[in-house]
């Protein structure tokens, strides 16, 4: 094929300018991935919508204090009771504790019944150093604790500052992870050198510029960033960035075979992408938008993040990579570079749409010929059965103490609290109550099922307890006064948030204004939250992607299919991934969130795929007729397809190395079911599906009505040898 004459600017200018403003980006952004954690918050209250009953209680409980703090609980526990030389050595821990000026004054020691454990409340004033406040503390109480005997830094603060140790591996391990997996799949699809660098380099850049740009939004405060949705982007930038690169690199190499003009081949490849890589980008970014619509702070927060990260990927597959195989050529694909194919040796006509396919892929096309029904049937069948899993899933939280799957001495000392104490000391339930109504609803609270002990607080948040010397009046502001309640089971337990659902009742029948906070408030309200999440967004967000697939397709009946056959993928990708997590990690439960960011990022990178295939599918009916394309667009796509899926597959598996529940679930759901659609949804029933029915699949557009070219020879591609 004669190649046309291509300018200088196009040859070399334009491509130096784009890898030259890239590297820029790259510049300004790779420095920023350290500086998340200034605008990041791993508060859970601060996740929750401003009319959560947990966070006006917090709101109210906010004007009784004199600074903002956030409690320690110090446990010294031992096998036997404390000696009088022992409690003598524990006052002294607490003088110790004064000593580091944390915050206000200490509460303690507070020694148990059977005498073997004494506790200490310890105010620390709110701040962005609170992981090493923390750890300053540990390194007091351990040395200093009394021989035989062992101690904990728990309660909010402890478990918080853990929290944010296990996300530590954020920066670094999860990148270097996730990075690693995605060049070795590369170099075994490509077995070349040069072009999985290309693309790594194009993920990592793009990952940059999303970096830069949340954080932009961040610092102005128009997004709420926290460790999980710091975490998710990473995954999601390399591995849709990425996949795009494997489609238009997949175009690059077709474009290769037909000129020696590797600028031609770039702009014919950009041109033959554009149109998929664009409705698959906009997919995810509408699908992720949607998540505005949550009334969870966090899950309103992660749509802007992952969305800005997927436009940060397309923009980086459409200019960058384009840019780095303009300047290469076939010198990206060393040392198996695609050869010229002569005119005379172009693919031949398509009658059965299996004509120059070998392989797995002629394989796979024979059989959805063949048999294209019972494939399709089979497939479904086999879906739902793994869906009947989802019966199973326990998504209606974990307690705290659950979600750090390392060892945390947090979570050790809250084991040490129930032995010995009641359960939800430290992190007490907080009632607000109005001034005239404070006595009747104290009586209330300590005849509730569930509370162990309860009482109003004076100023300085001191306990009125009636003890000599001890504050007689209670705390009031604007004619509200502050009742903790502290409760029999622990705070992050099933059994607390049951209670604090008796105390709401209970409470507004003597004082309608009544509000219950607290921790394990705030737990049951996130996830009486995400509850209504789920429920109002899949909703929209079918409806959204359904609307692009018709644009795209010029269809209805495909959108339709294609929008079923994904949500009965992520049916069995729940289903499945149920069994796992009971049977298998046996985990107490799921994060009440994990239903819904499993739908949507299933359902996003599932079309997406569906996208890849469909698009080209229609492309080649256009040509050869509807059944011979489908065998020739699942031919030409599966390879290209599959080792997405491995990709992105590979990407979200490496969140598992953050010890967190929620990233670990995550995790699993995806990376399975992205392999589910990729194998069998993807390979197997959309193919067999849409053979089955025929040009009725493009109803009501043109395909549908025109007749197809070869339809005699089409209906006999199951003897094709």
């Amino acid at each position: 094929m004669k190649s046309q004459k291509v300018p200088f600017w196009l040859r070399w200018l334009v491509p130096v300018v784009l890898i030259i403003v890239w590297f820029g980006i790259a510049g300004v952004g790779g420095p920023t991935f350290g500086r998340l954690e200034e605008v990041s918050s791993n508060d859970q209250a601060s996740f929750l919508p401003a009319g959560a009953e947990a966070t006006e209680a917090g709101d109210w409980q906010a004007k009784f204090r004199d600074s903002e703090e956030i409690p320690a609980v110090v446990v010294i526990e031992g096998d036997a009771a404390f000696t009088p030389a022992q409690l003598g050595e524990a006052g002294q821990i607490k003088a110790d504790i004064e000593a580091l000026k944390l915050g206000s004054a200490v509460v303690g020691p507070i020694p148990s019944e059977d005498a073997k454990a004494v506790q200490y409340i310890v105010p620390i004033a709110e701040s962005d150093e609170l992981r090493d406040v923390v750890k300053e503390l540990r390194d007091t109480v351990q040395p200093g604790a009394p021989d035989g005997m062992r101690a904990y830094v728990t309660g909010p603060a402890g478990l918080t500052a853990d929290l944010v140790n296990a996300f530590g591996g954020i920066d670094g391990i999860l990148l270097l992870v996730a990075l690693g997996a995605v060049f070795i799949i590369l170099l075994l699809v490509y077995r070349s050198l040069v072009l999985p660098i290309a693309v790594l380099l194009t993920s990592v850049f793009a990952l940059c510029a999303a970096i830069l740009l949340v954080f932009g939004m961040a610092k102005l405060g128009w997004i709420q960033l926290n460790g999980q949705s710091q975490g998710i982007l990473s995954i999601l930038v390399i591995g849709a960035a990425t996949d795009y690169a494997l489609l238009y690199v997949a175009r690059f190499r077709e474009a290769l075979t037909h000129t020696a003009n590797r600028t031609e081949a770039v702009l014919t490849a950009w041109k033959a992408s554009f149109e998929p890589i664009l409705a698959s980008g906009a997919t995810v970014i509408i699908a992720l938008l949607c998540l505005l619509f949550s009334d969870l702070n966090s899950n309103k927060a992660l749509g802007p993040v992952a969305a800005a990260g997927i436009v940060c990927s397309l923009f980086a597959a459409l200019t960058l990579l384009p840019a780095f195989m303009g300047l290469l050529g076939r010198a990206a694909f060393w040392p198996f570079r695609p050869k010229l194919v002569p005119d005379g040796e172009r693919e031949p006509e398509l009658v059965t749409g299996l004509e120059g396919q070998k392989g797995l892929w002629r394989a796979t096309g024979r059989l959805v010929s063949r048999r294209p029904r019972t494939v399709w049937v089979a497939s479904v069948l086999l879906l739902l059965v793994a869906s009947t899993g989802i019966l199973q899933l326990k998504a209606n939280g974990v307690p705290q103490t659950d979600v750090i799957l390392s060892q945390s001495d947090a979570v050790d000392g809250q084991a040490a609290l129930a032995r010995h104490f009641d359960a939800g000391s430290g992190s007490p339930a907080v009632v607000v109550a109005s001034e005239d109504a404070a006595e009747k609803v104290l009586d209330t609270v300590k005849a509730a099922d569930g509370v162990g002990d309860a009482y109003l607080l004076a100023e300085g948040n001191v306990p009125i307890t009636g003890a000599p010397g001890a504050p007689a009046d209670p705390a009031v502001r604007d004619g509200k006064v502050l009742i903790n309640a502290t409760l029999n089971s622990a705070a992050d337990s099933i059994e607390a948030e049951e209670a604090v659902k008796s105390l709401r009742t209970a409470v507004k029948d003597v004082d309608a204004e009544a509000l219950v906070g607290g921790v394990t408030a705030t737990a049951l309200d996130t996830n009486t939250t995400a509850q209504r999440d789920l429920v109002v967004i899949i909703p929209i967000v079918l409806v959204v992607i359904l609307f692009i697939l018709m644009l795209l397709l010029r269809s209805v009946v495909a959108p339709v299919l294609l929008i079923l056959s994904v949500v009965l993928s992520y049916g069995a990708a729940m289903g499945v991934s149920a069994w796992v997590f009971n049977g298998i990690f046996a985990f107490s439960g799921a994060d009440a969130t994990v239903p819904l960011f499993g739908f949507v990022f299933l359902v996003a990178l599932g079309v997406d795929y569906n996208i890849f295939l469909m698009s080209r599918v229609r492309e080649e009916s256009l040509k050869h007729g509807t059944r011979p394309g489908i065998l020739r667009g699942l031919g030409v796509t599966g390879g290209v397809i599959t080792s997405a899926g491995i990709v992105l597959a590979a990407t979200f598996a490496a969140l598992g190395v953050i010890p967190i529940m929620f990233l670990v679930q995550l995790a699993f759901i995806v990376a399975f079911g992205v392999l589910l659609d990729t194998v069998l949804v993807r390979s197997l029933l959309v193919p067999a599906l849409a053979y089955d029915i025929g040009d009725k699949i493009w109803w009501p557009g043109k395909l549908a009505r025109r007749r197809q070219k070869g339809q005699v020879q089409e209906r006999e591609a199951s003897v094709v040898p």
